[in-house]
């Protein structure tokens, strides 16, 4: 089954679950806010995926701004920057897309096509 992490009041969120319906995809929405993913996830869905765990961080976020973590993420290990996206569901790129193949971060329509059709 496909999960989705997302966040009710984000149109690329509201977007990407409208694709997953038009195109017939049944999956388990999860509020990033309430239901955000602990540490252990993180970390697998970010080994999953292959792409650096920066690309993990929600960075057009009002919290990502507000930590000024442009300026932090540089210096940060991995394991700071998993015990941050755990912390705050608010912090991670969303939506969040997850099946037994892949992990992807972020809605781009042929990239989900490609992953889900």
């Amino acid at each position: 089954m496909v999960k989705i992490y997302c966040y009710s009041k984000c149109s690329t969120c509201n977007k990407a679950l409208k694709w997953l319906d038009a195109n017939g995809i049944k999956y388990e929405s999860l509020d990033i806010k309430e239901q955000h993913p602990d540490k252990d996830t993180v970390k697998d869905l970010n080994a999953r995926s292959g792409l650096p765990l920066k690309k993990f961080f929600n960075t057009s976020g009002k919290l990502y701004r507000e930590m000024e973590l442009s300026k932090k993420l540089a210096d940060m290990t991995d394991d700071e920057m998993l015990d941050l996206l755990a912390s705050d569901g608010m912090l991670v790129k969303r939506p969040l897309l997850i099946t037994d193949k892949t992990v992807i971060a972020g809605f781009k329509e042929d990239v989900w096509k490609e992953a889900l059709l």
